[in-house]
């Protein structure tokens, strides 16, 4: 797959689009003005592997917390805007690492060109994030959302520049998976700026994370992306496993170890199931990139194990080990699971 080309742009120090990496990102889920839970939480964030953390901004306390938080912790922070303008003041002069503006709701010229003063005396990125959700409700009625979308971000991006301002990002968020690949691929071609990508509101993870990966994973593979957001009714950190989860499939990032394990049927002659989800508790523990294949019967078994960093291939009472394509030792049913963390240890 070939990239799109964009212009890169620093959110502290992260870099977006470019030949960098698609960034992984998420946001707090804690009120910000709670700087405790706020700092405890990006913490973890960064732990999982989040690269960018955007914060909720609801009043002049929240951005000001910003300063509090920023102290005590590495990650870039990125404050999220809505209908307020000054709320963007504030949290520059917090320190806010990137904006987010929703041009659905903060539309005065003379608003955004103040805070586009600002964050350009300070070099501060700003996202032009326009959600289907919160358009404005008189907005090009005739035309599909899509459309719509695109041309709310378009209107946004001439007024930005216009200021003398490109230090952008953008992003055209909808729930629905069709429309938001649609509004991504229309403005791909439009705009040399980075592009966010999300379903927004996705849902919980187990419907979530379905929706977020065919709508991003399309769009990834298509080239388009720069940096992602899975969105989920869920622990933040479940949301960055699932993004690097879309990008490990493919390709396009390596992080913390890859699971490959059959889907069990009935020839197999060991409970698999079990097995695999044992193996997944183990590795949640490991950080660096390593295939690992758990394998239940003679169909596949053999040769995903063999494929894989290390396997194992199980048969009825005993099961073969294979460390880098070679079988390093048979193991008996009861001795699976901690001979092949022996060997994931190892690699």
């Amino acid at each position: 797959m070939t990239r799109r080309v964009s212009k890169p742009v620093r959110i502290g120090r992260v870099t977006v689009g470019g030949d960098a990496p698609v960034v992984v990102q998420s946001m707090t889920k804690t009120d910000t003005r709670d700087v405790s839970s706020t700092m405890n939480q990006i913490k973890q964030l960064e732990d999982c592997g989040c690269e960018l953390v955007r914060l909720a901004v609801l009043d002049k306390e929240a951005a000001e917390s910003i300063s509090v938080i920023k102290k005590s912790v590495s990650l870039p922070l990125i404050a999220d805007i809505h209908f307020d303008y000054r709320l963007a003041l504030a949290a520059l002069q917090a320190g806010a690492d990137g904006l987010r503006l929703n041009p659905g709701n903060i539309r005065d010229k003379e608003q955004i060109a103040k805070v586009v003063a600002v964050a350009k005396e300070r070099e501060i990125p700003i996202r032009v994030g326009v959600n289907a959700g919160s358009l404005p409700a008189n907005f090009e009625l005739d035309a599909p959302l899509s459309e719509r979308m695109v041309n709310m971000a378009l209107q946004q991006i001439k007024l930005l520049q216009s200021l003398d301002f490109n230090l952008i990002k953008v992003s055209l968020k909808a729930f629905d998976v069709s429309t938001t690949i649609q509004a991504y691929q229309l403005i791909a071609d439009k705009i040399p700026y980075p592009l966010h990508l999300g379903i927004t509101e996705a849902g919980l993870p187990r419907f979530g994370a379905i929706r977020s990966a065919v709508g991003i994973g399309i769009l990834l593979y298509q080239g388009i992306g720069d940096t992602i957001r899975v969105s989920l009714t869920a622990h933040p950190c479940e949301e960055v496993f699932v993004a690097y989860e879309i990008l490990k499939s493919l390709g396009l990032r390596q992080r913390g170890p890859t699971l490959v394990s059959c889907p069990s049927c009935g020839r197999a002659e060991v409970d698999v199931v079990t097995l695999a989800e044992a193996v997944d508790k183990h590795l949640q523990k490991i950080t660096k990139a390593i295939k690992v294949a758990v394998m239940g019967c003679v169909v596949n078994g053999p040769g995903e194990a063999r494929d894989a960093d290390v396997g194992i291939a199980c048969g009825k009472g005993k099961g073969a080990i294979f460390r880098k394509g070679k079988v390093v030792s048979t193991v008996k049913e009861e001795n699976f699971l901690e001979a092949l963390m022996a060997e994931v240890g190892k690699v």
